[in-house]
């Protein structure tokens, strides 16, 4: 099932305490998730008893973005999780910093 990703939209993950704000959202609905399970808008109420599934819990860290190329979206993590961020299955990778220009 895709979710409606636009962008300031707020999430939450149902298996950990990772909650996000969509930068950039996909020109298609897609399906966001974290530690394998799909997110819940800010709040609805996770189940309780769950956890990040193994494979996907490398954790997310506060103030970071992620972001995916196709489709397009870019995360900015507001607090930090145990699970791991994802699209269909596909990971989101954190996002690098630009290059200052050189002052010659």
């Amino acid at each position: 099932m895709s979710q409606d990703l636009k962008a300031g939209s707020r999430w939450r993950s149902a298996v950990c305490d990772t909650e996000v704000v969509v930068v950039r959202a996909p020109s298609e609905p897609a399906q966001l998730e974290c530690g394998g399970t799909p997110m819940l808008p800010v709040g609805s109420d996770p189940e309780q008893g769950s956890s990040p599934d193994p494979q996907w819990s490398d954790g997310t860290l506060i103030g970071k973005r992620y972001e995916l190329s196709a489709p397009a979206i870019e995360i900015l993590c507001t607090k930090a999780g145990l699970g791991s961020l994802s699209i269909a299955g596909v990971p989101l990778t954190v996002k690098g910093s630009k290059p200052l220009p050189a002052s010659d």
